[in-house]
């Protein structure tokens, strides 16, 4: 593939032409001191001074091993000594704050490409809802995935030229709590034919997509004539829809074909010998008993995170967790 193919995939270049067949987003440019943040891996794990009295979230996440890095010497009076000051970015914060309130109070974070999906562990609900720039910064300051984004979002092209794009962009997605994980498929685009659609989340079994393939095949088939094809400049890309309850289909996000972008129920050889011999048939794949259950990829909680002691890191999250539950559990209560 070429960089101008992952070029066009960048959420901040594709959302303003299919913003009509979107979700809610606000695309905020991100500095270059925030994108070293992110990356510096020197010092100890530092959260971003708020601005904001909303932010439960403590500074910075305690490490017993650097104890020493951050505790003076008693009457020593070198500054270089003294534990770093956290980073701090108000006119981002500020920016974001507005934006989240905009978007309902609740959002789903990601960069030009990536989300941090395999640092949702560390969020008190156990996936990506933010509702402050606070868990934000935690989010994309745990993840691993997001390295993609940073320094290595070119390595599969043929033409490369560098190793990260020139600006970053955080995109701001409404979050949606009603959304139902088996009505978001993958859609595969060959020579600017639609050859394969398979089912996004391919960890469970979802029986109801048994009655439902044909018109949901249907439904894709459709949005993609008419919303897609010949709009999107590349020949070949992936793109990801999400079906509403009332048959509504939405754009999610694009994707390079092969490299990076995961096959899901196919490999990408079977999706080019399905162009190439099979006349052009578009193949709708999905999870059709539980031993087709494919695994999923688990992240595991780093051991740096392990201290509990009152303060740490790990101690707050496990309160953020239990004030969470406290929440859910009297909603439904008070819904019943």
């Amino acid at each position: 593939m070429k960089e101008e193919e992952v070029n066009r995939c960048q959420i901040q270049e594709w959302f303003p032409k299919f913003k009509s067949v979107s979700i809610k987003t606000v695309i905020q440019e991100l500095p270059e001191a925030f994108i070293q943040y992110l990356l510096d891996d020197s010092g100890p794990f530092l959260l971003p001074l708020s601005i904001s009295n909303d932010d439960a979230l403590p500074n910075r996440i305690h490490k017993p091993e650097e104890e020493e890095d951050y505790v003076v010497s008693e009457g020593s009076e070198d500054e270089s000594e003294r534990a770093s000051p956290p980073p701090c970015f108000p006119e981002l914060e500020l920016k974001i704050k507005e934006a989240i309130e905009s978007l309902g109070g609740s959002v789903f974070p990601k960069l030009n490409w990536s989300a941090p999906k395999d640092s949702a562990w560390i969020s008190s609900t156990g996936n990506l809802k933010c509702t402050s720039f606070s868990e934000i910064a935690l989010l994309f300051r745990s993840s691993d995935s997001l390295i993609h984004d940073l320094c290595h979002a070119y390595d599969s092209c043929i033409d490369k030229t560098g190793s990260r794009p020139l600006n970053f962009f955080l995109a701001l997605r409404k979050w949606y709590p009603s959304l139902r994980p088996e009505m978001e498929f993958r859609c595969f685009v060959w020579n600017h034919v639609l050859v394969g659609i398979s089912q996004r989340e391919v960890t469970s079994f979802y029986p109801a997509l048994l009655e439902k393939k044909s018109i949901l095949e249907a439904m894709i088939l459709d949005f993609f004539e008419e919303n897609v094809r010949m709009r999107f400049e590349s020949e070949n890309y992936t793109f990801d829809v999400y079906v509403n309850k009332d048959g509504r289909v939405k754009l999610l996000d694009f994707n390079p074909w092969g490299a990076f972008t995961l096959p899901l129920l196919f490999t990408w050889e079977e999706l080019e010998q399905n162009y190439k011999e099979e006349g052009n048939d578009l193949e709708f794949r999905i999870v059709d008993s539980q031993c087709g259950v494919r695994p999923s990829l688990k992240t595991a909680v780093p051991y740096d995170y392990l201290d509990t002691s009152a303060g740490s890191g790990w101690d707050q999250f496990l309160r953020n967790a239990d004030e969470e539950l406290r929440w859910q559990t009297e909603a439904a209560e008070a819904g019943a």
